[in-house]
């Protein structure tokens, strides 16, 4: 079966349980996330703002969330947003960001998310996905997905293109680290990545400008159950039953 094939199926499998299964690592990130906005560089925006762009009014940064989950990069960056979009090719965790998402009140056009693969090599402009409206962000990011992704590089090239000019290419991941036995290890195709190799994607992209990485530690929680206290929800980084430490880090780039 091909890797988003693989993916596609395990994670619509898990899209129920996935936030409670996750919930430790999940709050980890979101924490991490909001702490450095700085360092993710988009020209953020506030509640004021927020209310007067949905006015049609006002300034707007849009976010694309791809590989999108539950949405933990959406709602972890939502308040300094004017609109997150997702894209996920697990249909279940599309209809879970959008039920969260309702149930927070939020209007559809702030917050939605669509079934989608912009990565298929043999689709490069899916008429699914070919809407001005996912188009032109401010902003896109992906958490946890790059060391599923089955090409790494031509993803980023393919957020990129959905990016205006100047706007931020953003991901957190894993730094290489061993293989390890897990119920999601069939649908990881990369143990990590390191610092070069993530800033040479993000140069082949076109998001070169002002690369920066940050490496968070080892101190974020991996998959099992955990109850204390956002992936992909962020998307897709909970892959076992028993919890695990991973080496975390940040990357953002500015799109030429």
């Amino acid at each position: 079966m091909a890797t988003a094939q693989l993916n596609k199926s395990y994670f619509n499998d898990e899209a129920a349980k996935y936030d409670s299964k996750n919930e430790k690592g999940l709050q980890q990130l979101t924490q991490a996330i909001q702490a450095r906005l700085d360092f993710i560089g988009a020209d953020w925006v506030d509640d004021d703002e927020d209310d007067d762009a949905a006015g049609g009014d006002g300034r707007q940064l849009r976010l694309l969330d791809y590989a999108c989950g539950t949405g933990m990069v959406s709602r972890a960056l939502a308040p300094y947003t004017t609109q997150c979009v997702g894209i996920d090719i697990s249909e279940n965790m599309v209809a879970t960001y959008n039920a969260r998402a309702e149930n927070q009140g939020l209007a559809k056009e702030d917050m939605f998310a669509v079934v989608g693969d912009i990565a298929d090599p043999n689709d490069p402009e899916p008429t699914s996905l070919s809407s001005p409206e996912l188009f032109n962000f401010d902003l896109a990011a992906v958490g946890g997905g790059f060391h599923h992704f089955e090409n790494p590089k031509l993803t980023a090239t393919r957020l990129v293109e959905r990016l205006r000019p100047g706007g931020v290419l953003f991901i957190w991941d894993f730094l290489t680290h061993e293989p390890d036995n897990h119920q999601a290890s069939h649908t990881v195709t990369h143990h990590g990545f390191s610092e070069a190799q993530v800033r040479e994607m993000f140069e082949s992209a076109g998001a070169g400008k002002n690369f920066a990485l940050e490496d968070l530690g080892s101190g974020i929680i991996v998959g099992g159950h955990h109850h204390g206290g956002n992936s992909h929800s962020h998307g897709h980084h909970g892959e076992g039953t028993q919890p695990r430490k991973r080496q975390v880090f940040l990357a953002r780039g500015e799109k030429l």
